[in-house]
């Protein structure tokens, strides 16, 4: 049985966006190097360096469904039902869009994080679930269903922004000592979650 973790890009004072959504410098590390790690839409490249490589395929080629918030769904509008991770995913959403099934017809939309973990879990099998939303994030972690949570913290200070995290539910949450893995303009961070 596959993990559930999520995984942000994030500035060094948390945040995962500018006020306006925009994400600034937080992809450069996507572009910081050599290595080209393949990836199924033809509109996004990975040029990163070797240990940031490894890191991505493993969050990549490990993963069977990907969990994404509707914000982000519209933002990249759908990444054009190729998402770079390469998984089907799964849409978090009060509203399904119209003509979903015609224009994203490897993505299914759920009402609810319960839901969307739930099927994303059917879908991945044996394989791990991601989480790429900070809101289905936190509400994740709040209901107990998130295993770990990973961060590609990049050297940069927004001021502002979209945070990763805000007011914790219960609280202080615990997570484990992380696992660390340096790459070019990113620090790869994994923390399992402390039950």
């Amino acid at each position: 049985m596959g993990k559930v973790l999520s995984h942000m890009t994030m500035s060094l004072d948390g945040y995962i966006a500018q006020p306006d959504d925009g994400i600034g410098e937080l992809f450069e590390w996507y572009e910081a190097g050599e290595v080209n790690v393949e990836n199924p839409n033809e509109t996004v490249r990975f040029a990163v360096d070797e240990a940031s490589a490894t890191m991505l395929r493993d969050l990549t080629e490990g993963v069977g469904a990907l969990i994404s918030g509707r914000r982000l769904f519209d933002i990249a509008d759908g990444w054009g039902d190729k998402h770079p991770g390469g998984s089907p995913v799964v849409v978090v959403t009060h509203r399904r869009p119209e003509n979903a099934a015609e224009r994203w017809p490897t993505t299914t939309f759920v009402d609810g994080v319960e839901a969307a973990v739930a099927k994303a879990k059917e879908i991945a099998g044996d394989k791990d679930v991601t989480i790429a939303s900070a809101n289905v994030t936190q509400q994740a972690l709040a209901l107990g269903l998130l295993d770990e949570v990973c961060v590609s913290l990049v050297p940069v200070l927004f001021g502002e922004g979209k945070p990763y995290f805000g007011a914790l539910e219960g609280g202080h949450q615990l997570l484990e000592d992380p696992e660390v893995v340096q790459g070019r303009r990113a620090l790869h961070l994994r923390y399992p979650v402390r039950r």
